[in-house]
C-alpha cells in the first residue's frame, strides 16, 4: 500500500511540476509588455498631436497665402483669396490669428472695395462682416469699421456704382454698425442713410407706384432690412442719461406701434413683457439723482407711451386757433405737429390758420376768410377771459389738492 501511495504522490507532484511558479523574470517581462503598450499609446497620441499641429500650421499657412493674394494683380486670384478667407472665417474661430493681422486684412478689404468691380466688391463687403464678427464688439472691430464705414457709405449712396456692390454694402454697413458702432448718434445717421434709399420705393401721394427695376428694388430691400436691424438696438435709448433722448425714444416706440397696428391690428410683439416693464419703470421713475422737472416730464410722457403700447390709446389734445379747432388724436399727427412747431414756434397758430400747405397736411381744408371786424367781434372780452381763467385755476387747484391728500394718506398708511 505504501508504494502505490508514493506513486500517486509522485504522479501528482509530477503533474504539478509541469506548471512553473510566477518568477521575477516573468514579472519583468509583463512590466515591459505593459510599458511597451503604454508607450505605444503615448507615441500614438503624440503623433496625433503632431499631425493636428501640422494641419493647423498648414491651415494658417493657407490663410497667410490668401491674405497676401488679396493684393494680387489678377482679379481672379483676388476673388479666390477673398472667398478662401470668407470660408475660413465662417467655419472656424480664428480670433488670435485674425487679431494680429486685422489691419492688414482691413487694408485689403478697403482696396478691393475701392478698386474691385462687382463680384469682388461683394466678396470684400461680406468678408468685412465676418471680420467684425470674429473680432466681436470692442476696440479692435471699431478700428476696422472706422476705416471701412466711409467706403461703405460712398458705394451705398453712389448711383453710378455697381448695383450688386451697393446691395452688398447696404447689408454689410448695417451688420458692421450693429457690431462695431459705439455712438448711438452715428447709428441714427446710418439709419437715415438707409432711409434715403428705401423711401424711393414708397407709393406716391397720387397712389402710383415708382418705376424701379428688380435690382434697385433689392437694393431698397437690403437697406430696409439693415434699417430694421439697427432699430432693434435703438430701444437702448430708453436708458440714456438725457431725458429728451429717453422721451424721443419712447414717443418713437409709440409711433411705430401705432403705424404697425394700422397695417396689422393683431400685431404681437415678441418681447412684450420686457418692453412694458421698461416703459412702466420710466413712467414711475423716482431716481433722486434726476431733476424734479425732468422726472415729472418723463413720467407724464411714458404714461401715455405705456397706454399706447398696451392698449393702443392716445391722449388727445385740442389746438385752438382763431375760430377753428384741431384735435391731435394720434402719435402720427403729434409727431408731425411737433416737427412743424419746432421751426415755426409761436407762429404755429397763424400757419394753421393761413398756410395752405400746413392746412393740407392736417386736413383742415382751405383757409377760412374772416375779416378783422368779424374776428374782433368773435373775441371774448378781457373780463370774460379773466373769469374763465379764474374758474379754470380754481378747478385745477381742487383737483391737485385732492391728489395730494391721497398721497399723504398712502404715506401715512
Amino acid at each position: 500500500m505504501p508504494r502505490p501511495l508514493r506513486r500517486r504522490r509522485d504522479l501528482v507532484w509530477g503533474q504539478q511540476g509541469n506548471v512553473q511558479p510566477f518568477s521575477d523574470e516573468d514579472s519583468s517581462v509583463e512590466t515591459l509588455s505593459h510599458c511597451s503598450s503604454l508607450s505605444e499609446r503615448t507615441s500614438a497620441a503624440e503623433e496625433a498631436g503632431e499631425t493636428e499641429e501640422m494641419a493647423e500650421e498648414d491651415f494658417q499657412y493657407k490663410l497667410k497665402v490668401y491674405i497676401d493674394s488679396t493684393v494680387d494683380k489678377s482679379a481672379k486670384t483676388r476673388q479666390g483669396a477673398l472667398d478662401g478667407l470668407k470660408t475660413a472665417m465662417a467655419t472656424k474661430i480664428l480670433y488670435e490669428f485674425i487679431s494680429e493681422r486685422r489691419m492688414t486684412i482691413t487694408d485689403s478689404i478697403e482696396r478691393c472695395l475701392k478698386k474691385g468691380k462687382g463680384v469682388e466688391q461683394c466678396a470684400a463687403a461680406s468678408l468685412a462682416c465676418l471680420l467684425c464678427i470674429q473680432l466681436g464688439s470692442g476696440i479692435e472691430s471699431e478700428e476696422v469699421f472706422k476705416t471701412l464705414k466711409p467706403v461703405f457709405r460712398t458705394i451705398h449712396n453712389d448711383g453710378a456704382a455697381n448695383i450688386q456692390a451697393r446691395q452688398a454694402c447696404a447689408t454689410s454697413l448695417g451688420l458692421c454698425t450693429l457690431v462695431a458702432e459705439d455712438d448711438i448718434m452715428d447709428v441714427y445717421a446710418t439709419m437715415e442713410c438707409f432711409e434715403s434709399l428705401f423711401t424711393h420705393s414708397y407709393v406716391r401721394e397720387d397712389g402710383s407706384r415708382p418705376s424701379v427695376n428688380p435690382q434697385t428694388t433689392q437694393l431698397h430691400t437690403n437697406a430696409l432690412l439693415s434699417w430694421a436691424l439697427l432699430l432693434t438696438i435703438c430701444h437702448r435709448s430708453l436708458m440714456n442719461d438725457d431725458v429728451n433722448m429717453r422721451i424721443a425714444a419712447g414717443e418713437t416706440i409709440a409711433l411705430l406701434f401705432e403705424l404697425i397696428r394700422d397695417v396689422d391690428p393683431e400685431f404681437d410683439y415678441d418681447d412684450w413683457e420686457q418692453l412694458c416693464e421698461q416703459l412702466n419703470a420710466l413712467a414711475t421713475d423716482c431716481n433722486k439723482h434726476r431733476a424734479k422737472t425732468d422726472k415729472r416730464k418723463q413720467r407724464s410722457v411714458f404714461r401715455d407711451v405705456l397706454k399706447a403700447v398696451e392698449e393702443g390709446d392716445f391722449q388727445s389734445e385740442t389746438i385752438r386757433f382763431a375760430t377753428e379747432r384741431m384735435v391731435i388724436d394720434s402719435w402720427v399727427k403729434k409727431r408731425t405737429y411737433d416737427a412743424f412747431r419746432e421751426f415755426v414756434g409761436s407762429g404755429m397758430n397763424y400757419h394753421l390758420q393761413a398756410n395752405e400747405f400746413i392746412r393740407d397736411v392736417f386736413e383742415l381744408g382751405p383757409p377760412m376768410l374772416i375779416d378783422s371786424a368779424a374776428l374782433k367781434a368773435m373775441k371774448s372780452s378781457r373780463l370774460e377771459r379773466h373769469l374763465y381763467n379764474a374758474a379754470a385755476f380754481k378747478a385745477r387747484t381742487k383737483a391737485r389738492n385732492k391728489f395730494r391728500d391721497k398721497r399723504v394718506d398712502v404715506g401715512e398708511f
